[in-house]
């Protein structure tokens, strides 16, 4: 299929398409006239990598990721299984630190909250 077909089908743009492929994170083969052409098989795949995007991960990661689809070879499970334990880590990490600045920000409010009432009451 070719790419406009893929963007349609996957509802990625053709532009995403372009980027994902230079990452070297779906593949395309060409026509004679330079046209991408892509296997049935690459909507699937788009879809898992539009996920991963969602889920906060990178193309690097990503790309770390996407061969554990392609083959079941032990090892690559095994960097992938890292790599996702990693991304974990990091994301929970990340909302600690969100929760804690929520956390002084409500400490915040309500002290302002506090100072309004006196300036109200005085």
């Amino acid at each position: 299929m070719r790419i406009g077909e893929l963007a349609r089908l996957t509802g990625v743009s053709a532009r995403s398409l372009r980027y994902y492929e230079q990452q070297g994170l779906v593949h395309s083969t060409r026509s004679v006239g330079g046209q991408r052409h892509y296997a049935p098989t690459e909507a699937a795949r788009v879809e898992m990598i539009r996920r991963l995007f969602e889920a906060g991960l990178g193309t690097k990661v990503i790309a770390r990721l996407l061969p554990c689809v392609d083959t079941d070879d032990q090892a690559v499970a095994e960097d992938a299984f890292t790599a996702m334990r990693g991304e974990r880590d990091r994301l929970t990490a990340d909302i600690d630190r969100l929760v804690e600045a929520r956390a002084s920000l409500d400490e915040l409010i309500e002290i302002n909250i506090r100072f309004r009432r006196q300036i109200g009451a005085a």
